[in-house]
């Protein structure tokens, strides 16, 4: 699974012209669901998210992660982060797991993550979102766990 993640001072994700989902101080996340995605690499992904150390200390360090400063996490699925960019100009998405698929790994990511965490805000799969934010440094990294079935487990 992919995640592009944002430190954030404030995020919000809009459907319709409604606020679906919003968060303060935080992390705002982009999440590409690829083909050989499982929940083994939902659940790791969600580990990183919640552990990724993006921001700053009392030194202005980027020692902190999300657990340490209890903010928000706002989840979006962006099926476009799983394309295959390597070549031409148009962007294919053989790459990008089947929509049912995806939207399994989401709701699984978006279920573990409220378990785990609070406060957790999420946009709507496959919904036409609008999503505003404001980038605090900014920081943004892109996180990645391998695709596929390392532990012999089955596929979601």
């Amino acid at each position: 699974m992919i995640a592009l993640i944002q430190r954030v001072t404030r995020a919000d994700v809009q459907v319709d012209s409604q606020t679906v989902g919003a968060i303060g101080r935080g992390t705002l996340a982009l999440i590409g669901v690829r083909r050989a995605d499982d929940t083994l690499a939902a659940d790791r992904l969600l580990e990183r998210l919640l552990t990724y150390r993006i921001f700053p200390d009392g030194q202005g360090r980027m020692n902190l992660s999300l657990q340490d400063i209890q903010g928000g996490l706002l989840l979006v699925p962006q099926f476009t982060l799983a394309a295959d960019t390597q070549k031409g100009t148009r962007a294919g998405f053989s790459t990008a797991a089947a929509p049912g698929d995806a939207r399994r790994l989401f709701a699984h990511l978006l279920e573990q993550a409220k378990a785990a965490h609070f406060p957790v805000a999420a946009g709507i799969f496959g919904a036409n979102m609008q999503v505003s934010l404001v980038n605090d440094g900014p920081v943004t990294f892109w996180l990645e766990t391998p695709p596929g079935n390392k532990r012999g487990q089955e596929p979601v």
